[in-house]
């Protein structure tokens, strides 16, 4: 065995990586999307000119949007959908982070979908969308989720944003192959898309919002549950309480993602700590590997954990050792 491999940790992820606790939400994403596909694809099977719809999807960093919409798009894709042409439907993924001009975004588009676009090569903007709408039919790909969108706008002029809000208008509207588009990110990524309304009547708006407590109790209870039960450990009572629950809101800055993150964690120190049973010091455990911070100043251990640890700053202490 390789000494850079730690079993434990290897044989938790493997168990727990991929599984994706069934919230609410994900029953409005998947609803969502197969109404505008079903409406794209009725669309493609009568022949003629259409403007498609497509996904606004926002919420704050850490809620878990990337991770829904990837495992909707794995499953859309392994579905094998068939398309009139006889091929297979099937979506692509963008990830906007580090994108700054309308030529790199053509071009990553342009690589999403299987077609990487030399970095000398001199194209115009309506070039290289061409490029993609053409290559985009030919290999069946219906639609492309932008991920952490907001960041091609961000310090940016009015016009350059236009520019770009009117790229992604003109895929949508394509004349020969409309392309549904997804936009992830985090709220602010609303109000850009608001400033070119044409874009922003055809997007369905769905908000991933914060955990709320005591309505979400039951459901914090069924995941932490959930992921010790596919580990095959056994869950300490002490983890069923209202104060544990409490805590690990405040661990995840009330966001589903990060909540979801550190009970996996927690599972994985468990499992390599060779116990059979989750408990509070496996969550102090994960989070002092996280953060380094004293085990008493964690907030699975500090009196006052709500004011140390706040929603804005996931992971960080309001105040200084």
């Amino acid at each position: 065995m390789s000494e850079f491999i730690i079993e434990a940790y290897r044989d938790a992820a493997a168990h727990t990586g991929s599984r994706i606790y069934p919230l609410g939400r994900a029953a409005k994403l998947k609803s969502d999307f197969a109404r505008v596909f079903s409406s794209h694809l009725g669309h493609l099977i009568g022949g003629g000119r259409f403007e498609t719809e497509g996904l606004l999807v926002t919420g704050p960093s850490g809620t878990g949007k990337t991770t829904e919409i990837g495992a909707l798009i794995r499953r859309f894709n392994a579905d094998n959908i068939a398309l009139p042409d006889g091929s297979r439907a099937r979506f692509a993924e963008c990830v906007l982070k580090g994108i700054g001009t309308w030529k790199d975004l053509g071009k990553a588009t342009a690589h999403a979908i299987g077609y990487p676009v030399s970095s000398k090569a001199r194209l115009t903007q309506s070039e290289i969308w061409d490029i993609v709408v053409r290559e985009a039919k030919l290999a069946g790909i219906v639609g492309i989720h932008f991920d952490e969108a907001q960041h091609i706008f961000r310090e940016k002029s009015d016009a350059d944003r236009l520019a770009v809000l009117d790229s992604f208008k003109t895929l949508m509207k394509s004349h020969d192959w409309p392309l549904m588009l997804i936009f992830s990110g985090v709220p602010e990524l609303d109000g850009y898309m608001k400033t070119e309304p044409q874009l922003y009547r055809l997007l369905n708006l769905i908000r991933f919002s914060d955990i709320n407590i005591p309505e979400d109790y039951r459901t914090i209870h069924e995941i932490v549950g959930s992921y010790a039960l596919r580990a095959g450990v056994d869950v300490d009572p002490d983890l069923m309480t209202q104060d544990f629950f409490d805590r690990l809101v405040a661990a995840a800055a009330s966001r589903w993602g990060l909540l979801i993150e550190v009970t996996k964690g927690a599972v994985m120190v468990c499992q390599d700590a060779g116990t059979e049973t989750l408990i509070r010091d496996n969550f102090t455990d994960w989070w002092v590997g996280k953060t380094m911070v004293s085990r008493v100043a964690t907030p699975f251990t500090h009196s006052d954990y709500r004011t140390l640890y706040r929603k804005d700053d996931p992971f960080m202490k309001a105040l200084d050792d």
